[in-house]
């Protein structure tokens, strides 16, 4: 049991460093300018809401009550965090200079990010629990699936003045919950498997929120809504070719 736990944590482990590959493209992009901007929230955005309906698709295979009762929850808590930033206004926050706006925003996604990446560890951990051939091939297509996630949350970070190396290490902590988590899923697989499909949609309900509160607002700030569409379009695109080369 001990072999067992200590590999499904090395494999689970795997799946949070292809997450900060995703940051790694913008080594060779060092600044932005406004159009630039406008298209980084844009992909993000798009990303970002690809995600959260495959997670919401993925959960609806467990349970589609327990996934709506997630996403709601997912919809309630984000709303209810941000009220609690925004009312901090006297607040001191210092991270590389940031504005609080900005600080705010990024602890937010970062939060975000990582609960959803919770779900995912728990769907590591549950697919052990079926078979060793199954772990492994969800453990794979989970960690190719966290390098556009890491993409989006560079894309988010890196235009905001948060440095290509602490953008892909906030990028891999996001993803930490999941060989955190794998191993207890593993272990108590009947005590998990019945919240996933909650944690899932909950995920998916604050990403969904943040992509239309936060990154479309800020993209059309930036760019023309014709920029702004068109990119967002390709982008979700672009995740669902993804996902279907993935899966064959």
């Amino acid at each position: 049991m001990f072999s067992d736990s200590a590999n499904i944590f090395l494999l689970a482990s795997l799946t949070a460093v292809a997450t900060g590959v995703g940051a790694l493209p913008f080594l060779f992009l060092k600044d932005f300018s406004k159009s630039q901007m406008a298209v980084a929230n844009a992909v993000a955005a798009g990303l970002m809401l690809s995600a959260s309906f495959s997670l919401l698709a993925e959960g609806t295979n467990f349970s589609a009550w327990k996934t709506l009762f997630g996403a709601l929850l997912g919809l309630l808590m984000v709303v209810g965090a941000h009220r609690v930033l925004l009312k901090q206004k006297g607040a001191s926050y210092s991270i590389e200079g940031l504005p609080q706006a900005d600080f705010k925003k990024i602890l937010l996604i970062v939060g975000i990010m990582t609960v959803h990446s919770a779900a995912e560890g728990v769907s590591v951990g549950v697919s052990f629990g079926d078979t060793v051939e199954f772990g492994i091939l969800i453990t794979l297509a989970i960690a190719l699936h966290n390098i556009p996630e890491g993409l989006a949350i560079a894309l988010i970070l890196i235009p905001r003045g948060i440095s290509v190396w602490k953008s892909t290490g906030w990028a891999v902590f996001t993803s930490l919950p999941q060989p955190l988590l794998a191993v207890p899923a593993f272990l108590l697989v009947t005590f998990f498997e019945p919240f996933l499909p909650i944690g899932l949609g909950l995920a998916a309900g604050a990403m969904i929120w943040m992509t239309f509160e936060e990154l479309v607002p800020e993209a059309l700030e930036d760019g023309s809504r014709s920029l702004v569409s068109v990119t967002m379009t390709l982008a979700i695109l672009s995740f669902i070719l993804f996902q279907l080369v993935l899966n064959h």
